[in-house]
């Protein structure tokens, strides 16, 4: 479980988050939702490890381990996953490659015992992922994220999240800038990833996503407070009478 209580962030000096408390269970599924700049990918950045976010006062535990206390890589190896909204494009780094590193770094990392993949075997191994999300095997060889659309890179998002299989998986916006088939793409595979011994947290502004996911928990966010937590009927109040 991830733990978030009383937790204040600051960027810049100006005051993001104020005073959140919240949880993250594996086994449920959590919609986090907002106006624009009410702090929710603040929220998800800061527990990833973005060091512009500067923390206040907090206690953030991950399966009883002091979060702040992890690195980057470290938080990422304990099964936390962050799919950005703004996915940042990496010259010089061959996507497939990539891909190899961090899953024989997880593999390995959970299974000492189990041998890094080779080049060859990881390209076969890889191989029923790409047909699932429709990627065609020469992405492989282009540059990380260099030159692909928004649609692409949301695709590759997804690729590395059922690569890891990551026990806490965030979602910020993955859904957004989509048309209807790319949609439903990223919707289906979204379930496909989700089982009981993970939870999906999404960020969003869509409810379509509701047809596809079922949400335990849902979040409101307000000028950076929690204004709200409740089952998923909470949604449909949201949508008959706004944030408000």
């Amino acid at each position: 479980m991830i733990e978030v209580k009383n937790l204040k962030i600051n960027v810049w000096e100006k005051e993001i988050l104020k005073d959140i408390s919240l949880w993250f269970e594996p086994g449920k599924n959590y919609l986090i939702l907002g106006k624009n700049g009410s702090g929710k990918s603040s929220l998800a950045n800061f527990l990833m490890g973005n060091p512009s976010y500067q923390y206040i006062s907090w206690e953030v535990r991950i399966d009883g381990k002091n979060l702040l206390e992890m690195e980057v890589s470290q938080r990422a190896k304990s099964g936390l996953f962050l799919s950005f909204q703004n996915v940042p494009e990496i010259p010089w780094v061959q996507l497939w490659e990539y891909l190899r590193i961090i899953y024989n770094n997880f593999l390995t990392t959970h299974s000492p015992e189990v041998k890094p993949l080779s080049p060859f075997v990881f390209k076969r191994f890889l191989s029923k992922y790409l047909q699932e999300l429709e990627i065609d095997e020469t992405f492989l060889s282009r540059e990380l994220n260099v030159g692909f659309s928004g649609w692409e890179k949301r695709k590759i998002e997804l690729l590395q999240a059922k690569l890891l299989d990551p026990k806490y998986i965030i979602l910020d916006e993955i859904d957004s800038w989509l048309d209807v088939n790319a949609f439903q793409i990223v919707a289906e595979n979204m379930k496909k990833i989700n089982t009981n011994n993970n939870a999906l947290i999404v960020i969003t502004h869509h409810f379509k996503i509701l047809d596809y996911i079922d949400f335990d928990t849902v979040y409101i966010l307000k000028n950076g407070q929690l204004q709200k937590s409740w089952g998923k009927e909470l949604v449909k109040e949201i949508i008959e009478h706004g944030f408000e």
